[in-house]
């Protein structure tokens, strides 16, 4: 699928998200890249065999420390 010099990830390695944006539709959240995964702004993927990649989301800040205020 790829003609690029030298040749994109393919959809199957960890590093799939390295290869060329094809097709980018900022609008709407999504770009197609050279080796047919569709990744979206929130970090989940399409992967070319129907596969879901589910988005990598960040664990919460821990809650603010609390001040202990000796009387």
């Amino acid at each position: 699928m790829c003609a690029h010099q030298p040749p994109c990830p393919s959809a199957q390695g960890s590093d799939r998200d390295a290869a060329l944006v094809v097709s980018a539709h900022p609008e709407q959240g999504w770009s197609l890249l050279c080796n047919g995964t569709i990744v979206f702004d929130d970090t989940g993927e399409i992967l070319p065999d129907g596969r879901v990649v589910p988005p990598l989301r960040p664990l919460a800040p821990p809650p603010p420390a609390t001040l202990a205020i000796a009387a």
